[in-house]
């Protein structure tokens, strides 16, 4: 009889991550505001699992609006030049499941648009991270108060350019997902 074989690892397409963290972030990819700019808030939070526990390998990715509202973005966004706000940024958590965004506070609607990649999702999650909760939003409004607080990128005491937004993937406090119809954004 043939000795068994050694078992063989798995590959990238054969699993869910944790390739997401190590893959895909971009240098200084936490950086969407431009260096030095007197406008600059801080976006900081952490990813959480069902459990409650840190995830150490996910990747979120924002999108959002310019100060004066538009949406132009810039070409290239993942370009950095240090003087254009181009409306994009990708954030890895760090082994302690944190990250940490700079970026300008969002013109026109007072969200930055999130999506969170991680280990176990077979398909990306989109949220939102409000800097007001607007009483007119019509998807704020189909929520449930304590559902909507999940939306929210909080003021931080003691900071003011700073805001906390935590992602919990499931269980209690799971932050509300978004659905999209195909081919239309989470903008």
């Amino acid at each position: 009889m043939p000795a068994p074989l050694p078992p063989v690892p798995p590959t990238p397409s054969q699993t869910i991550g944790p390739f997401y963290a190590q893959a895909l972030p971009v240098p200084a990819g936490g950086d969407a505001a431009p260096a030095g700019h007197p406008g600059t808030v801080t976006v900081h939070g952490c990813v959480y699992d069902g459990a409650g526990e840190p995830v150490p390998d996910a990747l979120l990715e924002f999108w959002q609006a310019a100060p004066d509202g538009s949406l132009s973005g810039a070409p290239g966004s993942l370009r950095r030049d240090g003087m254009t706000f181009t409306g994009f940024a990708r954030v890895p958590t760090g082994r302690d499941g944190r990250f940490v965004l700079r970026t300008l506070p969002p013109g026109g609607a007072p969200y930055l648009a999130v999506c969170v990649h991680a280990r176990g999702l077979t398909h990306h999650l989109f949220t939102r991270a409000y800097f007001s909760l607007p009483q007119d939003d019509p998807l704020l409004a189909a929520l449930p108060a304590e559902r909507r607080r999940t939306l929210l990128a909080a003021p931080d005491p003691g900071h003011a350019r700073a805001r906390r937004f935590d992602v919990r993937l499931s269980g209690e406090g799971e932050t509300v997902f978004l659905s999209f119809p195909s081919g239309q954004g989470p903008g």
